[in-house]
């Protein structure tokens, strides 16, 4: 398609969404300036669109009359039912989907609509069915719904509406069954509830969480807004989720195997809330930081009840004076956005955050500016390089600490060290004070000279630093190319050359991806190296991610057999993890019980098994029978390595009484009650869960190890499987076996 064409039918979709005749008329003298030809074009195409519209909706009032009368007069109401025209989209109410009846529509969007339905079994509870338009099956269509759909199947977390169960309608068009999310958007629920700036920034920090934990997923959101952020209240407590992932984009590897082209056609997101970058209409343009320039907008309307840009009148300049704005223009910060406004706007919303006017514009001015500004920067390189770098910015702001979003001066440290401890120094601020006053003369020159020789060896250093920064930043980019492209071990060579000094997520993914290499062709030195240094920078990653680290890392140190780095291994694993709540203690629990456990390692474990136990009930309470089953594994093998032989087959039993198999999971499950039940004295029963472990465990290994999946299981979970089968096998090998 020629630039001439293109631009000719985004002014086509452009004015086709004016439905009022005059801003139609007003756009396109706008947009064609001059261009008469152009215009003509333009006017024939809106012409014969508005007469084929008008042919449709005729035709429809038409059939809707026929209908009625073959009703009454003799076609009987089956005939009447049949010709009856449907809105495009809608399945009729009361309509059976699979394990789903149809109760509401709640929801339409571009291609699908969504249902209130409810889920007949195995548990009776009421979910959101999403479907695709009727007679909207397309190629790409279908592509992105599929996208949408395993997109929201890789995500646990709290903040994320959640992904049950998926299918096929009988006319074939796909659908998938999501949590239902009751709430309203959260601008609406923050005015609602009249919350103040810190209560807000609150809810924020989640939906930063929540989007960081998408992007570990490998998934771009691409339409963060309100509508998309729904806050419920549970116990009292508003609890932000993301919903509509239906135009994210995959940021490691596609989701499905149709191709997503949507671009050159028309903006995939809302234009308010778009970065610049989206709107150059290019998928190899947009990456991670596209969502934080949007999440930076959605920050700025909670704290100001605006957007940067008018959405107005980015529409009211088409698309290509909307890319001139979002690209050229600097949006007000929040606190000069807010001190225009008209005092009696100002006021109504000062005391929609329980404040008054002057203190609301005093709380934005300073570090919320820096922050947001940050976040909206044109140059996306210069954004905050993750979402959890902005909520621990938005943190440290709560917290009063020094934000990274502004130069770090002393002054301003200073008066933030303050903040912290005003009783401290209002206290000794007078004594203080009359110190530095009778110092000050005398040390004044002395100082002066210091400071520029001290200025002029920090800027040396500072600038060596930033040139090491830059080469360790280029050689994980190389690395991360490398190993996109499949050459990893040219990818290792570049990694051997890099210095891992601060956390990194392109760093973390890269080591990653070698070390997984290295694992699964049983080079486990270079495997546990890899790993090694994955735990040194995976900070910036979320706990799900983090915890899988830790169960990559222990494999290697086992099969190398260095049992003094595998002890400290475990031992740094607790201490990361035993300190604070985390939701996926069960695999800290595993990884950490591999081996057999003296005393004080069981008793360090303390904390994170009453973790693991409380979210297996949670688990179980909501349904998800798959991590209640992983769950009571990790429990099962600390019951056996303390000794409570019983308990710990009571949850193998329970571990293998669940649906929803998993290979790996189950083997390891037999392995721990054969060995539990050699302990019983049950030497028969413990044979044959032994010899059912081992059948598993072979005859994954016949057919080759991959990378695996969440649901197949991963090359860790296979690995952890096959040590707890070793060490079942040695416990009961008979006395002649062991003379041999």
């Amino acid at each position: 398609m020629s630039a001439t064409d293109q631009r000719e039918e985004e002014l086509f979709d452009a004015a086709r969404m004016l439905a009022d005749g005059t801003e139609r008329r007003t756009f396109l003298d706008r947009a064609c300036a001059g261009d008469s030809a152009l215009r003509a074009r333009l006017e024939s195409l809106l012409t014969a669109t508005d007469d084929a519209e008008r042919f449709f909706t005729e035709g429809s009032k038409s059939l809707g009359k026929l209908a009625s009368f073959s009703g009454s007069y003799g076609g009987g109401p089956a005939l009447a039912e049949a010709i009856r025209p449907k809105p495009p989209g809608d399945e009729p109410v009361g309509t059976r989907i699979g394990r789903y009846k149809l109760l509401q529509k709640i929801g339409e969007g571009g291609c699908g609509v969504v249902y209130l339905s409810e889920q007949e079994e195995p548990v009776r509870r009421r979910v959101a069915l999403k479907i695709i338009k009727l007679g909207m099956e397309t190629k790409s269509v279908i592509a992105r719904f599929e996208a949408e759909r395993q997109a929201l199947a890789l995500m646990d977390h709290p903040n994320i509406a959640r992904v049950f169960d998926a299918g096929a309608t009988e006319r074939g068009s796909p659908y998938f069954v999501m949590e239902l999310v009751r709430g309203v958007r959260i601008t609406e629920f923050c005015d609602q509830n009249r919350l103040d700036t810190r209560q807000r920034l609150g809810l924020f920090i989640q939906i930063c969480h929540a989007i960081q934990h998408a992007h570990q997923k490998g998934i771009i959101h691409g339409d963060i807004k309100p509508s998309n952020i729904m806050v419920a209240q549970h116990d009292g407590v508003p609890v932000p989720k993301v919903i509509d992932f239906g135009i994210s984009m995959a940021t490691e590897a596609r989701l499905t195997d149709e191709p997503l082209f949507t671009v050159y056609v028309q903006l995939i997101g809302t234009p308010t809330y778009m970065s610049p970058e989206q709107t150059e209409m290019s998928g190899l343009g947009t990456d991670t930081r596209s969502d934080i320039y949007s999440l930076g907008v959605l920050l700025y309307e909670l704290l100001t009840s605006k957007t940067p840009f008018d959405a107005k009148e980015l529409l009211e300049f088409g698309i290509d004076g909307m890319r001139r704005i979002l690209w050229e223009r600097e949006p007000p910060r929040p606190s000069a956005r807010v001190a225009a406004l008209p005092i009696s706007e100002l006021t109504r919303m000062a005391a929609c955050r329980q404040t008054e006017a002057p203190r609301l514009v005093s709380v934005l001015r300073g570090d919320l500016d820096w922050i947001v500004m940050k976040a909206l920067e044109k140059d996306r390189g210069r954004r905050y390089e993750t979402a959890n770098a902005l909520a621990m910015d938005l943190q440290r702001y709560l917290d009063y600490e020094p934000v990274t979003a502004r130069p770090p001066s002393r002054l301003y440290r200073l008066r933030k060290l303050v903040r912290r401890n005003r009783v401290v120094f209002a206290g000794g601020g007078a004594g203080a004070l009359a110190l530095m006053v009778g110092m000050g003369v005398s040390t004044w020159l002395f100082v002066k000279e210091r400071d520029a020789r001290h200025r002029a060896v920090a800027a040396e250093l500072q600038e060596a630093q930033l040139r090491r920064e830059a080469e360790v930043r280029e050689r994980i980019t190389q690395a991360a190319l490398l190993v996109s492209q499949g050459r990893l071990e040219q990818a290792d060579d570049q990694l051997s050359a890099v210095s891992f000094t601060q956390p990194t997520v392109e760093g973390a993914a890269v080591l990653r991806s070698v070390g997984e290499w290295h694992a699964l062709e049983h080079r486990w030195k270079p495997a546990a190296d890899r790993f090694a240094l994955l735990l040194q920078v995976d900070q910036l990653d979320g706990l799900d991610v983090s915890t899988l680290d830790y169960l990559e890392r222990g494999p290697p140190l086992i099969e190398l057999g260095d049992t003094d780095g595998y002890e400290r291994f475990r031992q740094d694993a607790i201490a990361r993890f035993a300190g604070s709540p985390c939701p996926f203690a069960d695999r800290i629990v595993k990884i950490s019980l591999l081996q057999p456990a003296n005393s004080r390692i069981i008793e360090s474990l303390g904390p994170l098994v009453e973790a693991t136990a409380k979210s297996l009930a949670e688990a179980d309470a909501t349904g998800d029978r798959f991590l209640a089953a992983w769950r009571s594994v990790s429990l099962a093998l600390f019951e056996y390595r303390r000794g409570d032989y019983q308990k710990a087959a009571e949850w193998c039993r329970l571990c293998l009484a669940y649906p929803q198999d998993n290979a790996p999971r189950s083997a390891t499950a037999y392995a721990i009650l054969a060995m539990a039940y050699h302990q019983l004295g049950r030497a028969e029963d413990a044979r044959s869960e032994l010899a059912t472990s081992r059948e598993t465990v072979l005859s994954r290994s016949s057919s080759g190890l991959g990378r695996g999946t969440p649901v197949q299981g991963f090359w860790f979970d296979w690995a952890l499987a096959r040590i707890l089968l070793r060490e079942a096998s040695a416990l009961m090998e008979t006395p002649s076996r062991a003379r041999e």
